[in-house]
């Protein structure tokens, strides 16, 4: 059931939509959030399902990194081996962000790591 909360006018979800990837865009490489971070993040705290609507509506001309985003388990939310897990995987992996058992550890490379590599560097002094 829909809150009355959640229903925006279009414009409303514009800013919506622009929130969200304002925040996916500020994910540095090799970290991720997951769905429910975003949302919270954007403003909308309980519209974690509604980020990828969100994603899949960003002008391709702002390369919004949409693969740093999971979903709260540290899995990918593609059915696993689909073509978008296998992209998603690929390009994560590229950026250093290990896989064990299908899943993201999400302590290391979720947001808490995210905010101490933004504050403290990679770690690798």
């Amino acid at each position: 059931m829909m809150n009355t909360d959640d229903r925006q006018t279009p414009a409303q979800t514009g800013n919506w939509y622009q929130s969200v990837w304002k925040v996916v865009t500020e994910i540095p490489a090799g970290h991720v959030l997951t769905y429910g971070e975003v949302a919270r993040l954007a403003g909308m705290p309980r519209a974690a399902r509604r980020v990828s609507q969100a994603l899949r509506r960003a002008p391709r001309a702002m390369s919004v990194p949409w693969h740093r985003v999971i979903n709260a388990q540290g899995k990918i939310s593609f059915p696993e081996d689909s073509s978008g897990w296998k992209r998603q995987k690929e390009i994560l992996e590229t950026e250093g962000v290990v896989f064990l058992n299908g899943k993201v550890d999400l302590k290391q490379y979720g947001y808490r790591g995210a905010v101490d590599c933004l504050l403290w560097g990679d770690g690798g002094e």
